[in-house]
């Protein structure tokens, strides 16, 4: 089968780079991106590809060069789907906030209703790719909506799942490490894998597309997660341990990272991981371990999380300590609200939680951030729902100007590891400050030794 016209389902942080690369890489094939939400699609419509949604290092130029061309965005998802040979889901699928598995299992909702509105608008057979990130055996659900409400036309379940991380997607996209695909065993299953395999090969060597059974390829995205998150929550711990020595974490993460069996990425120590994935994915494989009565495993990979969260925690609670042991009244400055740099996702980053626990001992926060808005920092603060909106909009307010941020401020924390950090007048910062002028550095960035010499308290994580 030849994939001539693709639908993906879903506007975001996966959806909207991935066929924005897949449109640059084959202009053969028309590409329509749907979504419900009217003001994203406008975004990504924008005259202006600056102004579209998401922020990605070269994704503005790709979207520029191919949109109106092979690629477009849209809000009627009838059409799409009608005319869709392949079509992606790449909706969102939080964690539940309510009933069973409520707090660890994946909401899946929007892909039970993507499922029941493909069936009812589909005349002609199609293959649906799971690109969201699913528990395992969500396509043997997709498929019994799928051949038990649809007009007779048969469908064609794979799992595809993205490896995306934010900050290089589109780098990731453009040279995977590998393209994962499952499908079922059955002659029409084989062919469904085939035809998607003939879009990667486009830009992808043969060699890097692996394809597999579903059930296999719906696990892999989730244990991939939960390998990078346990290294971040291992060197995080054997952070906490070098401040109570006198180990340097950094120079433990450097010696152990030269043995080739263990290699020198995740092993940065900092303030916690963050993003849509890492979390929900640990807690989604908790959630499946319990559900097969493997406790042993769940509660393993929860210490992940558990781990994740104490650092969090520590950091916001060694703040209030340095700083006598009050923060109430006074300004303290976070720079970086993202979860990483070079992206504007702010979801489950740890300058949220930080900022909450801050407040909660009545401190003012100013942040300066180069990519996320006031309202979105708002938004982050209110879904917690620790208090009212109009006391977190009273205790935090955001600054286009890094230097006005941190003028009369108490402290300053590093949350997030954006490049122009470094490259401040931090003199001009120390002589605008209140002193003692304190430097808590979440992402260990900076130049301790430099600081110090300026006149900052320097803090960094594990030394």
């Amino acid at each position: 089968m030849e994939v001539k016209n693709i639908c993906c389902i879903g506007a975001g942080y996966v959806g909207g780079p991935t066929m924005a690369v897949i449109a640059e890489k084959c202009t053969n094939i028309k590409i329509t991106v749907v979504d419900l939400n009217e003001a994203r699609i406008a975004a990504w419509n924008d005259e202006d590809v600056n102004n579209i949604p998401i922020y990605e290092p070269r994704l503005n130029e790709i979207v520029g060069n191919r949109r109106n061309k092979n690629l477009f965005f849209s809000t009627n998802v009838d059409k799409a789907i009608d005319e869709a040979d392949l079509i992606f889901i790449s909706v969102n699928t939080p964690t539940k906030t309510y009933g069973t598995g409520k707090g660890m299992a994946a909401d899946l909702k929007h892909i039970e209703l993507c499922a029941r509105q493909i069936a009812k608008v589909a005349k002609t057979d199609k293959i649906i790719v799971e690109k969201s990130t699913l528990p395992v055996r969500t396509a043997e659900a997709l498929k019994s909506i799928l051949d038990n409400t649809g007009n007779g036309a048969k469908f064609q379940i794979l799992s595809n799942p993205e490896f995306l991380a934010e900050g290089t997607a589109v780098e990731d996209l453009l040279s995977p490490d590998r393209v994962l695909i499952g499908g079922d065993s059955s002659q029409e299953g084989q062919k469904a894998i085939e035809a998607l395999v003939n879009v990667y090969a486009n830009w992808v060597p043969r060699e890097r597309i692996l394809t597999t059974n579903v059930w296999s390829s719906e696990l892999s995205k989730l244990v991939a997660n939960a390998f990078l998150a346990q290294r971040v929550s291992s060197i995080n711990a054997i952070s906490e341990l070098c401040e109570k020595t006198e180990a340097n974490v950094n120079e433990v993460a450097k010696a152990i990272g030269m043995d080739s069996r263990i290699g020198p990425k995740f092993l940065k120590a900092s303030v916690g991981f963050g993003g849509s994935c890492f979390q929900k994915d640990i807690l989604n494989l908790v959630y499946i371990s319990k559900a097969f009565g493997l406790n042993e495993v769940a509660d393993y990979w929860e210490q992940v999380i558990i781990m994740n969260d104490h650092q969090k925690r520590r950091f916001s609670k060694n703040i209030v300590q340095t700083l006598y042991n009050t923060v109430s009244g006074k300004k303290i400055t976070f720079l970086g609200w993202a979860f990483k740099k070079d992206t504007n996702d702010t979801r489950e980053s740890a300058a949220i939680y930080v900022a909450d626990d801050l407040i909660n001992e009545q401190a003012y926060i100013a942040l300066y951030d180069p990519k996320v808005s006031q309202k979105q920092v708002l938004t982050d603060l209110d879904y917690l729902d620790t208090r009212k909106s109009d006391e977190n909009e009273k205790h935090i307010t955001s600054y286009n100007n890094p230097y006005e941020a941190c003028k009369n401020a108490h402290a300053i924390a590093i949350l997030t590891e954006w490049d122009e950090f470094k490259e401040y007048d931090w003199e001009k910062i120390y002589d605008s400050m209140l002193k003692p002028a304190f430097v808590f550095d979440g992402r260990n960035i900076l130049n301790g030794e430099v600081l110090k010499n300026i006149g900052f308290v320097y803090q960094s994580i594990g030394s």
